[in-house]
C-alpha cells in the first residue's frame, strides 16, 4: 500500500490535526503527571490552548527563571508542557499543564458541581474545569487583574456554564461551592475557602512563602512549597500533599504580609515530613507537638481528621 505523501515541514497544522495533537498532548500531560483520568484527558484535549495564551510569538519560562520565545507560531507548538507567559512584568503564566493535570485529579471535579477557580489568569484551566463539571455544573472564573479579567471574558464566552468575576480571591467563593481551586501562593488559606466547601467538597491550593526578588521573573514567587488538597469530612478536614509547586505569589488581600509566619513555614519545608499531614485544623485549639505546620488558628496536623 503507498504510502500518503507527508504535508511540507512548515505547513500550519489543520484543525483536525490539531485536533489530533491536543488528543496527544492529553495523553502525555497525564503520563507526565503520572495520573489516569479519562476525564481529564478528554478536558485537555477539548480545549484550545491558544484560545487563552495570545498571539505569537509566545514566550514561555525556562529553569533559570528568565523566558524566551517559543519558536514557531502554528498553534501546534503550545501542545506541550511549556509555561506560557501571560503577563511577564508580573510573573503570570498559563502554567505546566502536567501540574494541572495532577491537581486537577486531586480536586475530583464531578458532573453537575459548582466550582470556584481563583487565580484563573486567562481562562484555560477554568475552560478545562467546565468541561469536567459539564453543562449542569458551573464554574466561577475570579481574576483579580482587570486586564486578565477581560481576557478571560472574551476567551470563555462561548461557554455557559461558566462565569467570570473580576475580584480578590480572599472573599470567593461568596456560598457554599463543591470545589475550590486556586493557582497562587499563600502563606495561609483564605476563611472562605475553608467555610464554604460543601460535605465531601474539596479544595486545592498552594502554599509557600515568598522566596526572593527575582527581578528577571516578573512579580514574587514562592522559595518552596507544595500544592494541598483539602477535604471536608464529617470528621473534620482531611488534608494531604498533591506535588511540589513552585509558583507567583497572591496579590491583593492574600499578599504575604506576616513575617514571622513566613518564617516558620520556610522553616516546616526546611525540615520535610510533608507527607505526613493527614488533615487541617482550622480555629480551634492546636496541638503544636502533633503538627507539620502550626500557624496563627490554623495547623496541618499529622494525626487524622476529627470533629
Amino acid at each position: 500500500m503507498p504510502i500518503a505523501a507527508l504535508p511540507p515541514h512548515d505547513a500550519p497544522f489543520t484543525p483536525a490535526e490539531l485536533a489530533l495533537a491536543r488528543r496527544a498532548y492529553a495523553r502525555q500531560m497525564l503520563a507526565i503527571a503520572g495520573i489516569e483520568n479519562a476525564a481529564i484527558a478528554r478536558g485537555l484535549a477539548a480545549v484550545s490552548r491558544e484560545a487563552f495564551v495570545g498571539d505569537p510569538p509566545w514566550r514561555v519560562s525556562t529553569a533559570f527563571g528568565t523566558d524566551q520565545p517559543l519558536a514557531g507560531t502554528d498553534p501546534v507548538v503550545l501542545y506541550q508542557d511549556v509555561v506560557v507567559a501571560l503577563d511577564a512584568a508580573r510573573g503570570v503564566n498559563n502554567g505546566s499543564p502536567s501540574l494541572h493535570a495532577k491537581l486537577l485529579d486531586a480536586l475530583g471535579p464531578r458532573a453537575g458541581d459548582h466550582v470556584v477557580h481563583i487565580g484563573a489568569g486567562t481562562g484555560y484551566y477554568s475552560a478545562i474545569l467546565a468541561e469536567l463539571v459539564g453543562p449542569a455544573g458551573q464554574v466561577t472564573a475570579v481574576e483579580v487583574d482587570p486586564a486578565l479579567a477581560r481576557r478571560a471574558t472574551a476567551a470563555l464566552s462561548g461557554r455557559t456554564n461558566v462565569r467570570v468575576v473580576c475580584g480578590d480571591g480572599a472573599v470567593w467563593p461568596q456560598t457554599p461551592v463543591d470545589g475550590i481551586y486556586v493557582n497562587f501562593g499563600v502563606i495561609r488559606p483564605a476563611d472562605p475557602w475553608i467555610e464554604h466547601l460543601v460535605p465531601d467538597g474539596r479544595l486545592v491550593f498552594w502554599l509557600g512563602g515568598p522566596g526572593p526578588e527575582r527581578p528577571a521573573m516578573g512579580g514574587r514567587h514562592s522559595d518552596r512549597g507544595a500544592a494541598l488538597c483539602v477535604q471536608r469530612q464529617a470528621r473534620g478536614r482531611a488534608a494531604r500533599a498533591v506535588s511540589p509547586a513552585y509558583f507567583v505569589c497572591a496579590e491583593g488581600g492574600l499578599a504575604a504580609h506576616d513575617e514571622a509566619q513566613i518564617a516558620a513555614l520556610a522553616r516546616a519545608f526546611g525540615g520535610g515530613g510533608l507527607d505526613r499531614v493527614r488533615s487541617l485544623v482550622w480555629k480551634r485549639p492546636i496541638r503544636p507537638d502533633r503538627c507539620w505546620f502550626a500557624g496563627n488558628d490554623w495547623a496541618l496536623s499529622t494525626e487524622v481528621p476529627t470533629p
